[in-house]
């Protein structure tokens, strides 16, 4: 039996309550023992430092954010009405795990439509969010002991959850040199017989890269001469901004074992709507479906027929987002490349930027720190995604033009002065 906390009475003088609470957290530190696994998870800097501005913020500095990975745009208009109608019509009990039908078809149709490949429902499997589907992959196929492959710099949760199941994570570097794309010649070194799993994201995040059709061509003939799966995390597919979206999962062999992963936050401006899928073989689905049951039980069932309503209504909406997104995009490159001692590359997709910042003679971290608290700019260092990212920053261009100009000018002041 765990020990009885200490009860906490109405009307206590503060004194007390900071005396109580302090009890309280030794009981917590010396009677829950936390697992050793927990020390394996990392976190998400982005939430970190929208904290840190915040805080700043609500101490009256004026903070402009270019650091957070979230569409400012509302969810389309015909979106929310779906939900909301929804909700009216008794949408709010569970659903099945893997998804409600009429969503796990729609979400067939689009893949088969857009990858150009025979997807059926039964492939599909729903999730709050598109993480589920990460975690949930790894816990099906990366066994203690096993090698997962991912990209350095690269979001920060697949090495996270790597760890966390217990596999090596083992990094394939990602570099300026070859305008961040992968390099197929030292994934094929990385494959050993513990290899289990490629993680694969384009457009990508943080860079904006995207993979060309000879890459992932090279590897799918990586995976399949190896029997492993692959990972593809395809969250800004139609954020690119010219020539044709390319997935591994098209390629010979390649259906068989990829787990493609999407969802509904970017493209259709609903991160808080938590709504995401992975499209796989059957087989493994099956498998997939147990663990959402065993964890989240299910997705809201209201958002999930605002998804249908994402998919199958009017595309105008997104494709203006997108439009704007592209001409953020020039004015914040052009921008940066003005700055003595920056660097920019012009990326292919999602809504990042990825600059080099070792010119200016700060550690990134440091840099990034700075910028928020002397120039009320949010940005991240780039060394939170990675070896690799280290000596450059990560700025989303998700905001205004006015304020991006504005941000602009503040990290200019900023380097004049050092």
């Amino acid at each position: 039996m765990f020990p009885l906390r200490p009860p906490v009475w109405i009307g206590q003088s503060s004194n007390k309550l900071n005396e109580t609470r302090a009890t309280q957290k030794k009981w917590i530190l010396s009677s829950m023992k936390i697992t050793d696994r927990m020390t394996r998870l990392g976190t998400e800097s982005a939430f970190e430092v929208l904290a840190k501005a915040q805080k700043l913020e609500a101490a009256g500095q004026s903070v402009i954010h270019l650091e957070i990975g979230e569409p400012d745009f509302d969810t389309p208009e015909h979106i929310v009405e779906a939900g909301i109608k929804a909700l009216r019509d008794g949408y709010t009990h569970y659903s099945p795990s893997p998804g409600i039908g009429p969503l796990r078809q729609a979400i067939a149709d689009h893949i088969s439509r857009t990858r150009h490949i025979a997807v059926t429902s039964d492939q599909v499997i729903v999730t709050p969010g598109v993480k589920p589907i990460m975690f949930f992959t790894m816990l099906a196929l990366a066994q203690e002991g096993d090698e997962v492959i991912f990209p350095d710099p690269g979001y920060p949760i697949y090495e996270s959850m790597i760890r966390f199941v217990g596999a090596k994570p083992v990094p394939v570097s990602l570099t300026e040199k070859f305008d961040f794309g992968l390099d197929v010649d030292q994934l094929r070194s990385l494959v050993t017989p513990r290899t289990k799993l490629i993680i694969l994201n384009s457009p990508h995040n943080p860079t904006g890269s995207a993979l060309t059709q000879d890459s992932l061509k090279e590897i799918a003939q990586i995976a399949c001469e190896n029997d492993l799966a692959v990972m593809s995390d395809e969250i800004y597919s139609e954020m690119l901004y010219g020539g044709k979206y390319h997935s591994i999962i098209q390629f010979p062999g390649m259906q068989e074992r990829t787990i493609l992963m999407d969802g509904f936050s970017k493209t259709y401006a609903m991160t808080g709507w938590r709504l995401g899928y992975g499209v796989m073989p059957a087989e493994l689905a099956i498998h997939i479906g147990r663990l959402v049951t065993n964890s989240v039980s299910c997705t809201a069932t209201f958002v999930q027929k605002a998804g249908i309503a994402a998919l199958t209504g009017p595309e105008e909406p997104w494709r203006k987002m997108i439009a704007e997104f592209k001409l953020r995009r020039e004015v914040i490159v052009d921008g940066l490349n003005a700055i003595k001692g920056i660097r920019c590359r012009r990326p292919a997709g999602a809504f990042y930027v990825f600059p080099n910042v070792t010119g200016i003679g700060l550690d990134s971290n440091v840099l990034a720190d700075r910028l928020l608290r002397e120039a009320g700019v949010a940005v991240l260092s780039g060394a939170a995604f990675g070896h690799q990212g280290a000596g450059y920053l990560r700025l989303s261009y998700a905001n205004s033009i006015q304020n991006i100009n504005e941000a602009l000018a503040r990290i200019d002041r900023f380097v004049s002065s050092l």
